[in-house]
């Protein structure tokens, strides 16, 4: 939560500059090559953004960060991962941006339609946007050599990760000594001289348990996976059973599974403090893949913060 604000004494009204500067309720990490902006806590709000690569993953209340990112990768309909998608399309078009782009699953298409068309009524117009539906391995290209592959988890509803890959054209090992006239030459005979190299920078798989996408090499290979781990309390595995969701017991198989070189951990709910969490971590895995997790709501604790503030600290 933000710290508690006098309002301001007539004279001393903030500048441009001091609104600037005010405290976002996002975290920033920098993790391995990706820069993360986020604000994940289960039953409340999840929301990442990888800015550099122009794409977040759900939209949880639209914070500011989020609507110059020019696509959004729904993983489900939840309002905690959802609510924001009306306002995202209203301020893009509120401060003349184009219209924003939302992946979503193909069955949530129509429902995401209605929802701005009813947003349109109480507004006065509908604002622009464009919704297109996805499923498992139907691939999107949101740059030139940046593709979005969604896939299917194990939560109610439909559902979807989404994997962030780079794609490089390499030039085959067999013509590595060729001349630039001879491959020039070959291009204009037909010869396919070059190859298609996948490289999963980002994997985020929602609320989900663990399955068989775990499999895919671009979620498993990922240089960075976003996972929810969602229950801590002994007493709750069934709760998480239930509701297809992460137990901290869980995370040893999840580390087993994946060659990710960072894991950033998701969707811890409230009730669980930083520093438990923390703790359990460290008892409950190895050394070698403890060094792997960033958990994504760990930041530093701001004195400046009100003594009785149920933000989850370290």
């Amino acid at each position: 939560m933000s710290p508690c604000r006098q309002p301001a004494a007539l004279g001393n009204e903030p500048d441009s500059g001091d609104i600037a500067a005010m405290a976002s309720r996002l975290v920033e990490k920098e993790v391995g090559s990706i820069r993360l902006q986020g604000f994940s806590l289960a039953g409340e709000e999840t929301v990442i953004v990888a800015p550099e690569l122009g794409v977040a993953f759900d939209v949880g209340r639209a914070p500011r960060e989020i609507i110059s990112i020019d696509h959004v990768c729904l993983s489900h309909g939840h309002m905690d991962h959802s609510a924001g998608l009306a306002y995202y399309f209203s301020q893009r078009n509120f401060q003349g941006m184009p219209p924003g782009c939302v992946l979503a699953h193909h069955k949530l298409v129509p429902a995401i339609q209605d929802l701005l068309a009813v947003w349109g009524r109480i507004e006065g117009h509908v604002s622009p946007g464009q919704i297109v539906g996805v499923d498992e391995d139907e691939d999107f290209e949101v740059r030139r050599g940046l593709v979005v592959r969604p896939f299917r988890v194990r939560h109610p509803g439909p559902t979807l990760g989404f994997s962030l890959i780079e794609v490089r054209k390499k030039l085959k090992p067999e013509y590595a000594d060729y001349s630039g006239p001879q491959i020039v030459a070959l291009k204009k005979a037909g010869e396919t001289i070059e190859y298609r190299l996948e490289i999963p920078r980002v994997a985020y798989c929602g609320d989900t348990r663990l399955g068989d996408f775990l499999d895919h090499d671009h979620v498993r290979n990922a240089e960075v996976l976003l996972f929810e781990c969602t229950f801590f309390e002994a007493d709750h595995l069934d709760r998480a059973r239930q509701g297809q969701h992460m137990h901290v017991t869980d995370l040893p198989a999840l580390m087993e599974r994946v060659r990710c070189p960072h894991v950033v951990i998701c969707h811890i709910t409230r009730r669980t403090l930083m520093r438990e969490a923390k703790q359990m971590l460290a008892k409950l895995l190895k050394p070698e893949d403890l060094a792997r997790i960033t958990v994504l709501m760990d930041r530093p604790r701001d004195r400046r913060r009100v003594p009785n503030s149920q933000e989850p600290s370290s």
